[in-house]
């Protein structure tokens, strides 16, 4: 079958247009002549016979085969504007607009964090990415997302596979970078006991990590912390709990950062909702008294410690809250200056509700998903708020991911 692409899926897959509905073409662009085999929806074994002049080899030499990025092969200009048109579509599903400033792009081998899959072999480790819609495991020593002290760890990933993984299960390895070195949080390893722990200890000494945590829920344990995992929070310093929400790369969060800034203006009585571990709380607490809400204790603490730590900041209040059920009521923001609200992919529906009943002059929206920062969004503005701007951030860079600041004035 011989196919036209006509345009880019949210995903990022080409599409065309069939007789029964829409064909979806990975890895093609707009315009692009393609052919390949139809199964179901989805055109296989594709040929480019006409190829796009966005078009353009890929960074990596794993592309075509590792799942991690899927837009490699699109010129960066054509990805910031797909990017773009993904946040106008969502608000003009909601019969929203508002003025769309130019995309910030991380750069190349700058994120801080990802999670990797590994499993142990009969010769050694696997360690990689999956590959699309696989559970095969791809290796990918040229990298060309994760920073280079991301790289440089998996000598110690290797080894924390080699004493805690088998060859029957899969484990997740999150590493993040930090002030005292790598961080490893372990998923799926074999069951913690004497052995296992002076051994893990032992991974985590010789290769540098900051801090070693084994398991996942109640099962999490930390068996090795050789220096405590501080991530810079504007003139704080903070120790994140393991697995806490940290923003992919450092270039990211200082575009995020300063959009937000920029939102609020000069307010000197902040309310930050969703605050996490304080990415945006601390830096804002520089100028602004600061009410930070948040509904795992655990990152409460440890923004209450970074800031206690910190010279030169405001006062602020952590509050241990889950916003999802118990929102923040209008009367709760009486004398707020301005609020910062930065939620999960699937938005605050409850939270915004009550905002958009309070009498908040600003509020700064940050969203990873801007289908539901259009559903929120629609509710402020209902409420008589105005969409001022939207600054879209690209920090997970050749993925379909998006992220985005917007802010609202009464």
């Amino acid at each position: 079958m011989k196919l036209t692409i006509a345009r880019l899926g949210h995903h990022g897959d080409g599409i065309s247009e069939g007789p029964e509905g829409p064909i979806y073409v990975p890895g093609t662009l707009p315009g692009e002549e393609v052919e390949g085999e139809l199964r179901k929806d989805v055109l296989e074994g594709v040929k480019i016979v006409t190829p796009s002049t966005e078009r353009v080899k890929p960074a990596c030499s794993h592309a075509k085969t590792c799942g991690g990025c899927l837009m490699q092969h699109a010129r960066d200009g054509m990805v910031a504007d797909w990017k773009l048109g993904i946040v106008r579509g969502a608000l003009a599903g909601q019969g929203l607009d508002g003025e769309m400033r130019p995309i910030l792009t991380s750069q190349p081998r700058s994120r801080r964090r990802a999670t990797l899959a590994a499993r142990r072999t009969k010769t050694g480790t696997l360690i990689g990415f999956h590959a699309r819609g696989s559970e095969t495991i791809i290796p990918v020593p040229n990298c060309q997302l994760l920073h280079p002290d991301l790289m440089a760890a998996m000598p110690a990933l290797e080894a924390l596979v080699l004493a805690g993984g088998s060859r029957t299960a899969e484990l997740g390895l999150t590493v993040t970078r930090t002030l005292a070195g790598p961080e490893v949080v372990v998923v799926g390893g074999k069951p913690l006991d004497g052995e296992l722990r002076l051994n893990l200890a032992r991974v985590a000494e010789a290769h540098g990590l900051s801090r070693l945590t084994w398991g996942a829920g109640r099962d999490q344990e930390v068996v090795a912390l050789r220096a405590a995992p501080m991530q810079p929070f504007g003139r704080a310093r903070v120790a994140p709990p393991p697995g806490a929400f940290l923003q992919a790369t450092a270039e990211g969060e200082a575009a995020l950062l300063q959009s937000v800034r920029e939102a609020v203006g000069k307010a000197s009585r902040i309310t930050d909702l969703f605050a996490g571990a304080g990415t945006f709380s601390l830096p804002l607490a520089e100028q602004a008294e600061v009410h930070a809400v948040e509904g795992e204790a655990a990152m409460m603490a440890a923004l209450d410690k970074g800031w206690r730590m910190a010279e030169g900041l405001r006062r602020v209040v952590c509050e241990t809250r889950d916003l999802f059920r118990r929102p923040l009521e209008p009367d709760e923001f009486k004398g707020v200056e301005a609020v910062v609200i930065d939620p999960p992919r699937a938005g605050a529906e409850a939270q915004v509700a009550t905002l958009a009943r309070s009498k908040v002059p600003v509020i700064a929206m940050v969203s990873c998903n801007p289908v539901t920062f259009a559903r929120d969004a629609k509710v402020l503005i209902a409420g008589g708020y105005h969409l001022d701007w939207v600054q879209v951030v690209d920090q997970f860079r050749w993925s379909s991911h998006v992220e985005l600041v917007g802010r609202f004035s009464r």
